[in-house]
């Protein structure tokens, strides 16, 4: 009686853990990246056809806005983002995921390679820096609309192109900004009330050759 007792324990504990329901393990989310957090390595860039389609956070892509697609760094991460080939910079947004292509760690947007004077090498060396995780967008205390013709990490280029800009007849400053614990001279023209205004110069300077994007108050 005792072994069939011993028997009967062990067919029900068999039973029972046969018609248990498998727990849900939920895997934690991954910290939040730190502030100066960096990469180096290659960054593509896309345009059309993706213009209008969602991106992986669901917003709509917008080709013209300053973005980027990175594989694990969270939505709405922001960061600065150095062309290694001219010490260009820009900051951008992640809103997408990718690139999906091997040896490459971060797809920019066209408004943003435009802005590294990447878009005709498709694929360039770049260093990347995480300067917030916040949503909203670095914003700046000069209420004015400016256009910005560069930014550069390295102080000398910058110069060298407000002088350029002098010999056309644009008066440029260089303004000095701290970005997430990197230093970028910003290569920026006029103080407009309007962005109609500002566009009208970006588009003059664009027809010159020059890389330029409008910066809002």
């Amino acid at each position: 009686m005792w072994s069939f007792g011993l028997a009967g324990i062990a067919v029900t504990i068999v039973l029972l853990t046969g018609c248990a329901r498998p727990r849900a393990v939920v895997a934690p989310l991954p910290p939040p990246p730190r502030i100066g957090y960096e990469e180096t390595g290659l960054a593509s860039w896309y345009g059309n056809p993706f213009h209008g389609r969602r991106t992986a956070n669901g917003e709509v892509y917008d080709m013209t806005e300053l973005t980027a697609a990175h594989r694990t760094l969270p939505f709405n991460t922001w960061l600065i983002v150095e062309n290694l080939n001219n010490r260009r910079a820009v900051e951008v947004r992640v809103n997408d995921r990718g690139p999906f292509a091997g040896g490459r760690i971060l797809d920019l947007s066209y408004a943003a390679a435009r802005v590294l004077d990447a878009t005709g090498q498709g694929v360039v060396p770049i260093r990347l820096r995480v300067i917030s995780g916040s949503a909203p967008a670095p914003t700046s205390r000069d209420r004015a609309y400016t256009v910005q013709v560069g930014a550069f990490s390295a102080e000398e280029r910058a110069i060298a192109l407000q002088r350029e800009l002098g010999r056309t007849g644009a008066r440029a400053s260089v303004q000095r900004a701290d970005v997430g614990g990197r230093t970028v001279y910003r290569v920026r023209i006029g103080r407009f009330a309007s962005h109609g205004e500002a566009a009208t110069t970006a588009r003059r300077l664009a027809a010159s050759g020059y890389t330029v994007i409008v910066v809002g108050p």
